[in-house]
């Protein structure tokens, strides 16, 4: 007989940047583990230094970092890490992209721009990444964007089913803000048995955030109308379309969406919504004056759908069955 037999078993390993530490730490303990001890700092001029302070070697190794604001800093900081990782010997990589950072990048609008969505996979996987885990994507092609595999992981089941408890049903109309969002609308639909309507808008492509809302498509009138999306930046295409519902007769409006980027003026804008509840998952953090003063944001958390999902990556079963029912 040639060469050595090991019997040695599986590890698994928890790595978090510094974008979202609370984030991570609920994921570490639903998966009963703890956050590998990392030091981490940044130079006087800004670059990035990490070190693990544990031996990754041989392990199935998961880091989570969510692209939160200041964006680009916490991208190169997982990109760093998953050098780290990958040159301290690690068995397998798997990045855990809560946000995944310029997906709204993820096609060419008119020339000489860029795809950067496309970079940033690209980026990911030169860095030495194996796998990417993910919380709905800005659209599902990004998928193919990445050369190996992605678990995309969807909110639905957690948004649809905190909304279904809150409201009657029999009043309820799943509304999606514009037409890019119809398909995640419907199956809102299915999944509470409510009728759909559209709210048709037009951006301007020379404006950044800032659209025109047009029209409502579909019976709103007396209705309890949730808004659908996958994230709220600025807040403006959100507010719009609930004014818009509002000035069609809607009696009620709730604002669901995975990601809450709440950036620039968001805060006064839902501040000063008609909205009586925006819902966001827990894939970025709050920010500071929002969770403090803002009593009609509820905010739930992705962390045991994405601990799931490790657990079946890291066991080789299947991420696709967490969401066979819908």
């Amino acid at each position: 007989m040639t060469g050595i037999k090991t019997t040695g078993e599986k590890k698994l390993m928890f790595f978090s940047g510094r974008a979202h530490p609370e984030l991570a730490e609920e994921v570490a303990q639903q998966l009963g583990v703890g956050v590998v001890p990392t030091k981490a700092f940044d130079f006087a001029n800004g670059e990035i230094y990490v070190r693990y302070q544990e031996s990754a070697r041989g392990a199935d190794c998961f880091v989570i970092q969510s692209h939160t604001a200041p964006i680009n800093q916490w991208i190169m900081e997982q990109l760093i890490m998953i050098d780290a990782l990958k040159r301290a010997s690690a068995r397998s990589i798997t990045v855990i992209v809560p946000f995944y950072g310029y997906a709204r990048q993820d096609k060419k609008h008119r020339g000489r721009e860029p795809i950067s969505a496309r970079l940033v996979a690209d980026l990911m996987k030169t860095a030495g990444a194996d796998r990417i885990l993910t919380v709905d994507l800005h659209t599902d092609q990004i998928q193919g964007f990445f050369d190996g595999p992605v678990d995309h992981l969807f909110a639905l089941p957690l948004l649809a089913d905190y909304v279904g408890d809150k409201v009657d049903r029999e009043k309820l109309t799943v509304v999606s803000p514009d037409a890019g969002r119809v398909r995640v609308a419907d199956r809102w639909c299915d999944r509470l048995g409510a009728p759909l309507a559209i709210v048709h808008k037009r951006r301007d492509k020379d404006v950044a955030n800032q659209v025109t809302v047009h029209e409502v498509v579909g019976e709103v009138k007396g209705r309890v109308c949730v808004l659908v999306d996958d994230m709220i930046d600025t807040g403006g295409t959100i507010c719009a379309a609930a004014d818009a519902l509002f000035a069609h007769g809607a009696e009620d409006v709730i604002v669901t969406a995975t990601h809450g980027v709440l950036s620039g003026p968001a805060a006064d804008r839902l501040k000063n919504s008609r909205v009586s509840e925006f819902v966001f998952t827990n894939t970025l953090p709050t920010p500071g004056e929002l969770g403090r003063d803002l009593d009609k944001i509820t905010v739930l958390s992705i962390a045991p759908m994405i601990a799931s999902a490790v657990r079946e990556v890291f066991e080789d079963g299947s991420v696709t069955s967490l969401f066979d029912e819908q």
